[in-house]
């Protein structure tokens, strides 16, 4: 962990780092691929309770982005970050048990809604803790290897010990249970190092009987100052439509490859491939973010993702028109699905560094004692992120009757996240050189 005569992070940093490896699981095990499926199967396919689950999950993310200001505004006073951030987690760790112990669906959805409030209220005090335990010019490389312990610890090891036990247990409701309850034990046992090591260094000081009131008033005044201040306001605006396209490209994958009829297996296979390009290429950004510049890197990774929604819509123009390109449908589906693996390994080199390098240079733009609350105004951005993608998407394919063009028109975010960035870049460079805007 040595780079020269000097350590690479110290303790604190390497304990805010560790979170990432702690939680990552949570994305994976629940949010993405195990869960959903052992819901489904209790709650019964196509039932009332099935199709509530879509429901639950805009509920939760749209509670945690209205209240994520306020409860930032409360996180920046003296003391409350690190109680908050506690008090987040051991929700998300507590229910998440839950709901791999419950029999009744009821109760798996009441679990799975608390949980993912949990998790996502402790993954944004964990962000605005980034202020806290490291240096503005070490922020782009700590950031990145949050992301890269991330990919390795939890969508990575604990993922394939919990695809290992389903396998040995014939995809058993048990097996999943257990994949379930891997979650909270994995999270709470890498969350011991930032209970230890991390606190609250800038804060804001008020008594606590005028918490409420103050946080309220500080939360309209940041709002205000968002709005004043172009650098910050330029960069929310393009980091809005960006990460949609990012959230959307992953979120959207495996719908669009199945409805190429790529086949599942392969699917998982080139998304693991994902995961493990992307840890080393996190860690390659947070360096080269010293030597060509975050802002550069982000732009970058912006025009990538571009090309990898060109590259989508290529796997989908071949099969959709297969007949006049003079190519049966097996010859077409095969040519995808060795685009399908480029495409997985692009989004891999680039998906890491672009959500680690937006966490860091926001972080450098904002005052550290109010990052609490200037992270709740991006948090918001990220909570309704993925929702302008997905209707694009499903809009062009509707109304051409081809998903290539659906998976097209994600590039218009790219494109306008692009546009913020290159209209806000005087205000960036302003901001970089430590001139204040007001």
């Amino acid at each position: 962990m040595a780079s020269g005569k000097q350590k690479r992070f110290n303790k604190t940093e390497w304990s805010w780092i560790f979170y990432d490896w702690a939680n990552s699981i949570y994305a994976t095990n629940i949010m993405a691929a195990i869960f959903p499926i052992l819901y489904s199967q209790i709650a019964g396919k196509g039932t009332p309770g099935d199709h509530l689950y879509g429901y639950a999950v805009s509920f939760a993310n749209l509670l945690v982005a209205v209240l994520a200001p306020y409860l930032g505004s409360i996180a920046d006073f003296r003391g409350m970050k690190k109680k908050l951030w506690l008090g987040f987690m051991l929700a998300g760790v507590i229910f998440t048990a839950v709901m791999g112990i419950v029999g009744s669906w009821q109760l798996m959805l009441l679990g799975f809604v608390i949980s993912r409030i949990g998790f996502s209220g402790s993954c944004m005090f964990y962000d605005s803790f980034l202020t806290d335990v490291t240096k503005p010019e070490k922020m782009d490389e700590v950031s990145s290897w949050g992301f890269a312990m991330g990919y390795i610890g939890g969508s990575t090891i604990p993922f394939l010990i919990s695809i290992g036990i389903m396998i040995l247990m014939n995809m058993s409701e048990l097996s999943m249970r257990i994949a379930v309850l891997i979650v909270p034990v994995w999270w709470l046992v890498f969350s011991l190092p930032f209970m230890r090591n991390v606190h609250q260094v800038s804060y804001v000081d008020t008594p606590p009987a005028e918490l409420g009131k103050v946080a309220w008033k500080n939360t309209v005044g940041t709002f205000k100052s968002i709005l004043k201040n172009k650098a910050i306001l330029f960069f929310l605006l393009a980091y809005f439509f960006y990460i949609d396209g990012v959230d959307t490209i992953i979120s959207m994958a495996t719908k669009y490859g199945d409805t190429l009829g790529l086949g599942a297996i392969g699917m998982i296979l080139a998304l693991l491939v994902t995961q493990l390009v992307a840890m080393p290429c996190s860690i390659l950004f947070g360096k080269w973010a010293k030597k060509i510049g975050t802002l550069k890197l982000i732009t970058f990774s912006v025009l990538m993702y571009a090309f990898i929604t060109i590259v989508g819509f290529s796997m989908g123009y071949i099969v959709d028109f297969s007949a006049s390109l003079g190519l049966t449908m097996e010859k077409a589906v095969s040519i995808s699905q060795v685009l399908f693996w480029i495409l997985a390994t692009l989004v891999g080199t680039v998906q890491g560094g672009i959500q680690a390098l937006s966490r860091s240079y926001f972080g450098q733009l904002i005052p550290p004692e109010r990052s609490g609350e200037y992270f709740g105004f991006m948090d918001i951005f990220g909570k309704f992120a993925c929702v302008i993608g997905p209707a694009l998407y499903e809009l062009f394919y509707g109304l051409t009757g081809k998903a290539c063009f659906g998976i097209l028109s994600i590039i218009l975010l790219f494109i306008l996240g692009f546009l913020f960035l290159s209209v806000g870049r005087k205000h960036f460079h302003i901001a970089e050189h430590g001139e204040v805007q007001e």
